[in-house]
């Protein structure tokens, strides 16, 4: 938790908030269903019992902008989505979408307090009630469906209280949240592997080779069904489309709205997710549906166009902050620099606990020049000289400066370099969480 979770447009809402933090502030986070939040859902009444079919999402990377191409997919079909995301980027109304948008002020509110009074002082995480929350909310407005995000891990996470999910999920595996998930792909992979249910099948993205074994042995442990990116589905482009494979057959779609190779990955892992969900027999996903979906997702600060002034710059922002998210950049500046050859300048901002040289690595080289910056109202984020002197001599050959703030290195990078160039700020969700609250504030729209 981090002090802009907590921030919030209105003053009453922020002060619950920072009360739900305060109930277990310094303790140690630890994973598993413990008493505490099992006592709460139960004073709830057990809402995570009273909810429409559960799509359940884990994995490393990927988990939101999949949820965003499978709500939007399920949208344009007519359906009404619940969908329980973290963390958010402006403020906490964004984790909980209800029937299509985000928990008002007015319904938030109460609920908090009903929460609060039902905890009775439990130590309870923030993580732990604020999922008790979402599905006491979801329990009580009509949908047809909810997207359920793993918040940190999978088979202790607490919204693994799921029993019977319709589908689940796995993004890719990578390293990260080692200090609670292992510091192998192995055990990494074991833990995002325990949201598979026996009964519900599982959809599986693009992994590392050495997950593949984890997920078999699961799946035959519980007598379940994996559907496998490369094996029982493939997603590749194909000119102007995107080509879904499945057995024998073949459906031409339009390129995704989020821009990136890796997102083409998880739009085929929505694709497949649908298709598996269709056969079930409860949901009519057209390919209609599915090409609207493709074009219609929106997730914010993932390779997102914030500006462009023709001849001078474009601006974008991205939330990704570990080796896979570097590697995700560099392949779309390699695609940008053979399209147009513009200059790309890097603003990096990162909380102190990411692994930098992990995620700057693969980027460096196709670097212009790199600005360091601080993130604003975050005391757990490196500040911008002390990320300097992490980088080292990893960036000997870019020209490396540090600015106080995000616009101070925008403004920097335009006087001192004229014509058209790419500047990307990146490297924190809570570093493009400022950047969106800022543009907000402004007026701004999104190019």
């Amino acid at each position: 938790m981090y002090a802009s979770d907590l921030k919030h447009s209105q003053p009453s809402l922020e002060e619950k908030l920072r009360a739900l933090y305060g109930l277990t502030r310094g303790a140690h986070i630890e994973l598993g269903f413990r008493a505490p939040y099992l006592k709460l859902l139960e004073a709830l009444g057990n809402p995570h019992l009273k909810l429409p079919p559960v799509i359940h999402v884990a994995g490393t990377n990927g988990k939101g902008s999949t949820i965003a191409f499978m709500r939007a997919m399920l949208e344009a079909a007519g359906y009404r989505v619940h969908v329980y995301t973290s963390p958010h980027l402006i403020q906490f109304n964004e984790r909980i979408v209800l029937a299509g948008e985000p928990i008002s002020n007015d319904a938030l509110e109460p609920l908090i307090d009903e929460v609060l009074q039902a905890n009775a002082g439990g130590e309870t995480t923030f993580f732990e009630i604020t999922t008790a929350l979402a599905f006491t909310a979801f329990s009580r407005t009509p949908a047809d469906i909810v997207l359920l995000e793993v918040g940190l891990g999978g088979r202790l996470d607490c919204t693994n209280i799921i029993e019977s999910p319709a589908l689940s999920v796995i993004t890719p595996v990578s390293m990260d949240h080692m200090d609670f998930l292992g510091d192998t792909i192995e055990s990494i992979a074991k833990e995002k592997a325990g949201i598979m249910k026996h009964g519900a099948p599982c959809v599986i993205g693009a992994q590392d080779p050495r997950a593949w074994p984890i997920f078999k042995s699961q799946a035959e442990s519980m007598r379940m069904t994996l559907f496998r990116n490369g094996s029982d589905w493939v997603i590749r482009e194909q000119g102007v489309h995107i080509c879904f494979e499945t057995g024998a057959q073949t459906h031409l779609y339009p390129h995704p709205s989020l821009t990136g190779l890796h997102q083409i990955e998880n739009a085929g892992l929505a694709l497949a997710a649908m298709k598996i969900l269709e056969a079930g027999g409860h949901f009519r996903i057209t390919d209609d549906s599915l090409a609207k979906g493709l074009q219609n997702a929106h997730w914010p600060a993932r390779l997102q166009k914030l500006e462009h002034k023709p001849g001078a710059y474009e601006l974008w922002l991205d939330g990704g902050h570990n080796a896979d998210a570097g590697q995700a950049i560099a392949r779309q500046a390699d695609i940008w620099a053979k399209a147009d050859g513009k200059p790309l300048y890097l603003v990096l901002g990162m909380m102190a606990h990411k692994d930098v040289l992990g995620y700057l690595t693969p980027i460096i080289p196709h670097l212009s020049g790199l600005y360091v910056t601080n993130i604003p109202g975050e005391p757990k984020a490196l500040a911008a000289q002390d990320l300097r002197d992490q980088i080292g001599t990893l960036a000997e050959d870019t020209q490396i400066s540090a600015s106080q703030s995000w616009q101070d290195a925008v403004h920097a990078i335009n006087e001192r370099i004229s014509g058209d160039k790419r500047i990307l700020v990146a490297g924190s969700l809570y570093l493009a969480g400022s950047v969106l609250q800022e543009r907000r504030d402004r007026g701004h729209n999104s190019a």
